[in-house]
């Protein structure tokens, strides 16, 4: 049933602004002229859920399967009616779930529309408050370097990270990673292998070198075959993940982090 109520959940304004600015700006793009966009609210349950559809170019199942994929990403610039995916969906996919929201897409095909379904958990107002979560999570925040060269990725993971408490840095190639990472020395750097100038691995050589035990060092590729990670592990790494990045994951592996 559509809500005639306010429906409150607990997020960033902000950050919930870019996710349906992202999938607003791609319904227009994708949908021709005189066609139709449709969005609506609903309760259901203990989740907030909002549908977006429309009656555009509408995607193929190989589109769908990979309309999040990180990887799909670098081509943004690509129309989706050329196989492209639009703009932003691996970030409002982060986004989401940086929320503890989900996102799911779906279309009848090629030229019959599409449709995405956002899912957040309502805010009780009578459950202990977020921010005691955050300050037990502040207690722990460590310094920690981001080496990536994705701008979704790069956002998400670092918002992430703050959200966490953590100090974050931030880099976009090998070069400027591996001198912010000597002379800022920070705890922890979290580290692409698929990065422009200097690859991961020579970054965690070089780190490593520089820095000795006084810095972890995770990994994040899109590989996870057990040689991938020994390589990780062969260049200095302490960590090795494989995106996309479980949050819970990574909130482990800081936590349990001794330097």
């Amino acid at each position: 049933m559509p809500s005639h109520q306010k429906l409150l959940v607990d997020g960033d304004a902000i950050r919930i602004e870019q996710i349906f600015s992202n999938l607003l700006f791609n319904a227009v793009k994708y949908t021709p002229s005189g066609g139709r966009i449709e969005i609506r609210l609903e309760a259901d349950g203990d989740r907030a859920c909002v549908f977006l559809e429309d009656n555009g170019i509408g995607m193929s199942q190989e589109l769908l399967d990979r309309v999040f994929d990180l990887f799909s990403q670098a081509q943004n610039s690509i129309d989706r009616s050329r196989g492209g995916l639009g703009i932003g969906l691996t970030l409002v996919r982060g986004l989401v779930e940086l929320h503890g929201g989900s996102i799911d897409a779906s279309s009848p095909g090629a030229g019959q529309g599409s449709r995405f379904e956002i899912r957040f958990p309502l805010l009780n107002i009578g459950q202990e408050d977020h921010q005691n979560k955050v300050a037990q999570h502040s207690q722990l925040g460590r310094t920690v370097l981001l080496i990536e060269d994705n701008d979704d990725a790069r956002e998400v993971l670092k918002l992430l990270l703050e959200r966490g408490g953590h100090q974050v840095d931030s880099a976009c190639d090998g070069l400027e990673g591996l001198n912010k990472a000597v002379h800022s020395r920070p705890e922890i750097a979290l580290i692409d292998i698929g990065l422009p100038i200097m690859d991961g691995y020579e970054v965690a050589e070089r780190t490593r070198a520089a820095l000795g035990g006084d810095i972890f060092l995770i990994a994040l590729t899109g590989y996870g075959q057990p040689e991938d990670r020994q390589k990780a592990l062969d260049a200095g790494f302490d960590e090795h993940l494989t995106k996309p990045i479980e949050a819970s994951h990574l909130r482990q592996i800081l936590d349990q982090v001794r330097v």
